[in-house]
């Protein structure tokens, strides 16, 4: 299980005031703290209050490698921005993300193979988020035929098919979780699957009780990764018992240390 750490999110208003303010404490401080968690990568996204996407990337990437040297995970709708992390970026990269749309496809496909990147795929176009698992699956279908037409290796195709509200969606949860179990049947080697794991809870009462229980879940259906928050203690201790009981990992006494050390 990879856990991608959230925090690093113009989102959240301490990481907005950074990236306006350029003051990299904040920025580094999360990236410390969700290294510490356990995150094997970390997630970098302006957010939507910043007009220069372009130059926010670029300054977040590198002050977020001046404290940690994990996995970035460059998060944004503008590709522009996305290019140029890219070309800042000292090691692995996660381009998060495109969709199904084959004028996406075709810009963000080609640049992970350029800069020898992993990418997430959604399944979904620009008519929305879809119901029903069978229709998560064509789309997911999409991504797998274009990562084979394009020469991106199959390990380094992320399919997120992309889970709401519970409060709003509660019926969606049951058809990701299908969703993911049929994604590894589309490809051999099969494609990686991965989820916004927070989504899940947003608005709801006792999100981090939401949250791990669907991380159980997904896990258990073939979720290979999470970008979700490193620094809830139980969340990861949770990752940590799954990999166990699913057999992914050998189990030792420090099964937990070892989960977020290693």
């Amino acid at each position: 299980m990879l856990i991608i750490g959230e925090r690093i999110n113009g989102m959240f208003n301490d990481i907005k005031r950074a990236i306006q303010e350029r003051d990299p404490a904040p920025v580094q401080e999360w990236a410390r703290r969700q290294e510490e968690g356990g995150a094997r990568a970390l997630d970098l996204n302006v957010g939507p209050a910043v007009q220069d996407k372009v130059s926010a990337m670029e300054w977040l990437v590198e002050v977020t490698q001046e404290a940690s040297s994990l996995t970035l995970c460059l998060d944004s709708t503008n590709i522009a921005a996305i290019e140029a992390g890219l070309k800042k970026a000292k090691n692995r990269v996660i381009i998060n993300s495109t969709n199904a749309e084959r004028e996406k496809i075709e810009k963000l496909f080609p640049l992970a193979v350029e800069h020898g990147a992993a990418l997430i795929g959604l399944t979904m176009n620009k008519t929305g988020i879809p119901k029903d698992s069978d229709t998560r699956l064509a789309f997911a279908m999409e991504l797998v035929a274009a990562a084979d037409e394009f020469g991106l290796p199959m390990d380094d195709l992320y399919i997120d098919p992309l889970i709401l509200p519970a409060n709003v969606a509660q019926d969606h949860a049951p058809e990701v979780l299908k969703t993911l179990q049929q994604i590894k049947m589309l490809a051999d080697p099969a494609p990686r699957t991965v989820l916004g794991l927070s989504n899940v809870s947003q608005n709801c009462q006792n999100r981090p009780l939401i949250n791990r229980t669907f991380l159980a879940m997904a896990m258990a259906c073939g979720l290979d990764a999470a970008i979700a928050d490193a620094c809830d203690e139980a969340l990861m201790e949770t990752a940590a018992a799954a990999e166990i009981l699913l057999n992914q990992t050998v189990y030792c006494d420090s099964f937990v240390k070892m989960f977020k050390t290693r």
